[in-house]
């Protein structure tokens, strides 16, 4: 029991003596430091280039990482990025030996205490033109200065949205002296590209890259020249929210827009489908609109809302013609030989048309047999009437040869002649009557074909146009998936 506590005494003590022994080295460093510090700012001043030699060039070191995306605002043309700026210079007035001042190496100050390069964002899109965050510099012993400050950067972007919501964006942010040109302040890369290790996922955009290239610039302002270090941020729009929302509704609703020859035109709904589906497709063109800027580039999802909106403009049209086709009635002209050749023998047989008022799911052989018992019933029918008119005629003219006999042999003549001619009037008037009758059940019957003629014409356009739509939005829509990709 006493080793175990005089072992556990002792590493208590070393503890205390090394804690001690670090507070007293860190308040000799601070000591050191408020020591340096006084004698570093005592003449120094930050207006002024620190170079020794004023027709030296004094380099500045740039280096951005990208950390978020804020904002990418396609209407205004504008990228919002937060960004870690980190800019790096000699200063020929901060040195010390080190050695002096116990190893201290490193001291943290203010950043306005030194001069610092004004190295500002070229195309700058915000309206509050803010000063740079004052964070500390790592001021070395040699004299460099190491100054890391945070910046949420509007800078414009050229949007071209002619593939939206398929599209690739790169936009440039342009970094350079406001002031100092070339011959006074050069501005280098620190890297080839932007630092990407700490970029935080975008739900919208994937990044594919940020090279840095170095641009020495004339302006006309000026003879000298201005070097500049150009960022491109090339972004690539993640589209399955777009594709979920905005396309995909398109497309089931233009599949829709064909099936509106397929309604019966006795239904009445086949021009209020297509116009429905027309005032559909508009609020979501509306919806692009909202979003994308107002520029001659129209994005590849518009066109496609447009080649749809004009498709079903067509076929409400067509529409509205065929609807005429089938009401035309008995008093229409009859179907023309050519359109009686090519749409009812040809075209009706290649998209299985079958006749108006038959049921399209009875077996063909049943039809076939009905129709042959039908023929067969009507000449049966025509047979019996011919066979008692001529039944009646022989009668009559038997009875005509009779009366004649009796006639010549009794010489009878008055009363027997009156009623033979009134029986043959009836006769005749019987005949006329069946004749009329049966002219007039022909005309109906004739009327009637030529409007179940029209009737079969509008059902045979309508299978037509709609297989033709139907061809045309699928091709459309591999069309716009194709020229996206």
């Amino acid at each position: 029991m006493k080793r175990n506590s005089l072992s556990s005494f002792s590493v208590s003590f070393w503890l205390l003596f090394t804690a001690l022994m670090l507070q007293a080295v860190e308040s000799a460093k601070g000591k050191y430091a408020h020591t340096l510090f006084n004698e570093l700012f005592e003449d120094y001043s930050n207006a002024l280039r620190p170079v020794e030699d004023t027709d030296k060039v004094l380099n500045v070191t740039l280096q951005i990482t990208l950390s978020q995306i804020k904002d990418m605002d396609e209407r205004n043309q504008i990228l919002s990025a937060y960004l870690w700026i980190r800019q790096s210079w000699y200063d020929a007035y901060l040195k010390w030996d080190k050695d002096k001042y116990d190893g201290l190496d490193s001291i943290r100050i203010p950043s306005n205490l030194v001069w610092r390069p004004d190295i500002v964002l070229y195309n700058k899109a915000d309206d509050e033109f803010s000063e740079p965050v004052n964070t500390n510099v790592v001021l070395r012993y040699d004299g460099k200065i190491t100054w890391d400050a945070p910046a949420i950067t509007k800078s414009s972007c050229v949007v071209d949205v002619s593939y939206f919501p398929f599209d690739s964006q790169q936009c440039n942010l342009t970094f350079g002296s406001w002031t100092y040109n070339g011959n006074q302040v050069d501005i280098i890369n620190s890297l080839d590209s932007g630092d990407l290790s700490d970029f935080v996922e975008d739900v919208e955009w994937e990044i594919h890259g940020m090279p840095a290239v170095k641009n020495v610039i004339t302006y006309g302002c000026c003879s000298e020249p201005y070097p500049d270090v150009t960022f491109t941020l090339i972004l690539k729009r993640k589209s399955s929210f777009y594709i979920f929302n905005l396309l995909l509704p398109c497309i089931l609703i233009s599949f829709l827009a064909p099936l509106g020859f397929y309604l019966p035109a006795d239904s009445g709904e086949k021009v209020s489908l297509g116009v429905t589906v027309l005032l559909a497709l508009t609020v979501f063109q509306l919806m692009v609109a909202e979003i994308m800027p107002p520029s001659e580039n129209v994005p590849l999802i518009g066109k496609y809302y447009i080649a749809t909106m004009t498709m079903i403009t067509a076929s409400t049209a067509l529409t509205i013609i065929i609807m005429n086709l089938h009401h035309c009635g008995s008093e229409a002209k009859p179907v023309p030989q050519w359109a009686r050749v090519v749409i009812l023998d040809y075209m009706s047989k290649i998209f299985f048309v079958y006749d108006v008022g038959e049921n399209c799911t009875s077996p063909k052989r049943e039809k076939e047999e009905r129709k042959l018992e039908g023929d067969d019933g009507c000449q049966r029918r025509h047979k019996e009437v011919r066979s008692h008119l001529s039944n009646r005629n022989e009668d009559s003219d038997l009875k005509e040869k009779f009366n004649g006999n009796l006639n010549k042999s009794y010489g009878v003549h008055g009363e027997n002649v009156r009623e033979t001619i009134n029986c043959c009037s009836c006769y005749k008037m019987l005949i006329k009557n069946i004749e009329y009758i049966a002219n007039c059940v022909r005309d109906h019957k004739a009327n009637r074909a030529k409007g179940i003629e029209w009737k079969k014409v509008a059902k045979v356009m309508d299978r037509f146009f709609m297989w033709i739509f139907f061809i045309m939005v699928f091709f459309m829509s591999v069309l716009i998936i194709g020229k996206a990709a």
